[in-house]
């Protein structure tokens, strides 16, 4: 990879923190370095100072430990030219200073040579070997640095949910660690989109040209690279295993700050973590289109099957009776039906007819309110008029039940649509009857909670699953334990629509001592004239 290029003078960061602008170059760093050298002058004046108090105690030799720890101060905190400035200064000090005769470059006692010597030796081993160890230490920082850069945004692609989570955790990063502005544009039918997800700036024609031609090359261009070198913006690849998923573009928010080597290496990790997380939320994007296409097909196949086989059972009995009926009346050899056989095939095919009638209704009526054009037309009714009359209505379809009526005294009125919530109370009857046996006991009760009206249908039939209470107003869902019920499953979805657009709630419960209890409420006329 090309490397950026910058004017001598320019300010190179290192470190991912966009406030770290400092960079080392060759033996030292550059900056501070005439306050090392102050330092150093005065660390050597004082242990002179000290040495030449202590001289007629302690023995010159040792007193040239005093100026191995001034180097080594230098060392660790000074840089590499101050601390070999203050070698040379020490043995230079400690001749002159500390060695007879005093005040002279001479030597008396040639020993004193090799201190000399060995302090000046000690001095530069100890720089140098210092300086390497802080130059270790800066690049484990700055390796430190990258990979908690890294992690960070590897644990925010993979906290993403979806594509577009996933471009502003890369952008969010990029300006954390790089203090960068980024640009992402990826490829659509295999061409680079020009729709892009930016964060802080736009794209002119010239770049879009740019990053069409990094997506067509397959390689880095723009800024500090070997093509449009002084561009705005350098754009990069965006690879995966199998695919160029697109191009991830960078620009300085300031135009004369470059990309170190080390950050170059960190946005190339960035931007194979970016393609990782892209591919991976185009993968799971995919996989959810794929599953709502199979439970799609799954819903029309239960839809088919259902419709299909309630539609048909009616249609079968009136048929039968039809042809019964035919039959006699066109055969010489028959002397025809009495009229009490005659009145039960009538009866059968009516029954037949009111339940095709009802299971077409409920998909109309489900139809209305999936597409919205479902229309109250609301008036003020009695509970209990209104519940009367839906018993009344169902009275032959109730009549192998025991039924019984609990309606509290003084309810105020209700605000309902009266032909629509017939239906709803029609639908709620219709499932215990359903669902519970012959001569069993089903109850209608109202009562007022606060504002609400709560209106409830008992039965003594085998409940519910408990997993499955909260489905049972799902679209084809049916408590498959009798096998003989029949039935689209739309029954209760359609009541939830009509209760939920009349700004009621409708919910079911297990029954004590065994059976279903089906709840609805409804604001009360009061509460909604207060």
């Amino acid at each position: 990879m090309a490397g950026d290029t910058s004017d001598p003078g320019s300010n190179l960061p290192t470190a991912p923190s966009p406030g770290n602008n400092t960079r080392r170059s060759g033996w030292f760093r550059r900056g501070r370095s005439w306050q090392g050298y102050l330092a150093s002058l005065l660390l050597v004046a004082f242990v002179t100072a000290i040495g030449t108090l202590l001289l007629h105690r302690i023995d010159p030799a040792n007193l040239a430990m005093l100026y191995l720890i001034v180097v080594i101060l230098a060392g660790l905190y000074f840089g590499r030219r101050a601390t070999i400035f203050a070698s040379l200064l020490s043995a230079l000090a400690f001749d002159y200073f500390l060695i007879e005769p005093r005040f002279t470059m001479t030597v008396a006692d040639t020993q004193y040579l090799i201190t000399f010597i060995g302090l000046l030796a000690v001095g530069l081993v100890v720089s140098y070997s210092i300086a390497l160890v802080k130059e270790q230490l800066e690049k484990l920082r700055l390796s430190e640095a990258h990979a908690r850069a890294l992690n960070a945004l590897s644990r925010d692609l993979t906290a993403a949910q979806g594509l577009d989570e996933v471009l502003i955790a890369l952008l969010n990063n990029l300006s954390t660690a790089l203090s960068r502005n980024g640009v992402v544009l990826l490829a659509e039918n295999e061409q680079l989109s020009e729709r892009a997800v930016t964060s802080g700036f736009q794209l002119t024609a010239d770049e879009m040209d740019l990053a069409r031609s990094c997506f067509a090359d397959g390689r880095e261009t723009g800024r500090g690279t070997n093509m449009q070198t002084e561009a705005r913006v350098r754009f990069i690849p965006l690879h995966s295993a199998t695919r160029l998923l697109g191009v991830l573009g960078v620009a300085p928010a300031e135009p004369q700050k470059y990309l170190s080597s080390e950050q170059r290496q960190l946005l190339d990790g960035f931007a194979s973590l970016a393609a990782l997380g892209i591919e991976r939320a185009r993968f799971v994007e995919q996989a959810e289109r794929t599953e709502m296409l199979q439970a799609t097909e799954r819903l029309q196949s239960a839809l088919l099957n259902s419709v299909s086989h309630d539609l048909r059972t009616p249609l079968a009995g009136i048929a039968g009776v039809l042809s019964t009926l035919k039959e006699f009346e066109e055969d010489p050899e028959h002397q025809g039906l009495d009229r009490a056989t005659r009145q039960e095939l009538l009866d059968t095919a009516w029954d037949e007819v009111e339940r095709l009638n009802r299971y077409v209704g409920n998909l109309l009526e489900m139809t209305r309110l999936e597409s919205g054009v479902l229309r109250l037309r609301r008036e003020v009714v009695d509970v209990q008029d209104f519940i009367g009359a839906v018993v009344q209505q169902m009275r032959e379809r109730l009549k192998a039940h025991q039924v019984k009526l609990n309606i509290s005294v003084n309810l105020p009125p209700i605000l309902i649509d009266f032909l629509l919530f017939s239906q709803v109370m029609v639908n709620l009857l219709d499932n215990a009857i359903k669902y519970s046996p012959a001569g069993s006991l089903i109850e209608v009760s109202a009562r007022q909670e606060g504002s609400m009206i709560e209106i409830s249908v008992l039965d003594r039939g085998a409940g519910v699953p408990q997993q499955d209470l909260s489905k049972v107003f799902d679209k084809f869902y049916r408590v498959q334990r009798p096998s003989v019920v029949s039935g689209t499953g739309l029954g209760l979805a359609i009541s939830k629509g009509i209760v939920e657009a009349h700004g009621g709630r409708i919910w079911a419960e297990n029954r004590e001592g065994g059976g279903t209890v089906l709840n609805l409420t409804l604001p009360a006329v009061e509460s909604e004239v207060r």
